[in-house]
């Protein structure tokens, strides 16, 4: 049975979708049979970032409405076929998420898969409450800006009251995933750092992914940067393959990304 994961944020524009493909690209490069599922309706943005929007022929709300079974709507890595993608609907409304028909979904995903990561709109509204609503852990997106913050503590409130988990009376596991942190910026004080983040949120975090243009470079060739040709050179993809193990439950340390200061700035130190 797989493990459900739902990758949520209140604020848009963290970078969860990004996120998504690139915890579970990292979870199929381990062995693991890994789905990932678009609950955006609407905007539909995962098939995107995985390369597979021209191979979208069924999509989730297809199969909620019986007009396709799951096998035919599942999209498979063509690099990675123990990775595969359930896209969303660029033509239907969130209306058409139905609690029967997403829990009809879920079941079959767990029977099916090793991981199940559900890529959730941001904020509060049915597609995110859908999404979430069936899993047994959850990553929550965030960047270390207050507003971002804020609304991710938010979301920690809903995760505590509006999932199935919560109805039984327990408590759904999370994980904290700080993205675009640029220590330069947090050092002046133009973004918050890793401290006031978990100050405010509390929530065990499994990895910081710094600022990169790498994460933008493997969106836009339609791959997830953890699958990327330069992985072994990208910090963005090392932090994301080490969240991965993480969220696996391995003990591997966290280190908090510092600024990077070249020969000049070290002669200028040494003078003043």
């Amino acid at each position: 049975m797989a493990k459900v994961i739902v990758v949520t944020s209140g604020k848009g524009g963290v970078g969860k979708t990004t996120s998504t493909a690139a915890l579970g690209a990292a979870l199929a490069r381990g062995g693991a049979n890994v789905a990932l599922v678009d609950f955006d309706v609407g905007l539909r943005n995962l098939d995107l970032i995985m390369g597979a929007e021209r191979r979208v022929v069924f999509d989730l709300i297809n199969v909620i409405n019986g007009d396709a079974n799951l096998a035919q709507a599942l999209i498979k890595d063509k690099e990675r076929p123990n990775l595969s993608i359930l896209a969303a609907s660029q033509t239907r409304d969130k209306d058409a998420l139905t609690a029967e028909g997403v829990a009809k979904v879920m079941d079959e995903l767990r029977k099916r898969f090793d991981w199940v990561l559900c890529d959730s709109p941001a904020g509060i509204e049915r597609g995110a409450q859908l999404a979430m609503y069936h899993a047994d852990e959850a990553v929550i997106v965030t960047n270390p800006e207050v507003s971002s913050v804020r609304d991710s503590d938010r979301i920690i409130g809903l995760l505590d009251s509006r999932t199935a988990v919560a109805e039984g009376g327990g408590s759904i596991k999370k994980h904290l995933l700080i993205t675009r942190y640029d220590p330069a910026r947090a050092a002046k004080q133009e973004m918050l750092n890793v401290e006031d983040v978990l100050e405010v949120l509390n929530v065990p975090i499994i990895g910081i992914i710094p600022e990169s243009q790498d994460v933008l470079n493997a969106s836009n060739i339609g791959r997830p940067v953890t699958l990327s040709a330069n992985t072994n050179q990208s910090a963005a993809a090392k932090a994301y393959l080490e969240a991965a193990q993480r969220l696996e439950g391995k003990d591997i340390p966290l280190t908090v990304p510092t600024e990077k200061r070249g020969f000049l700035d070290f002669l200028f130190r040494k003078r003043v």
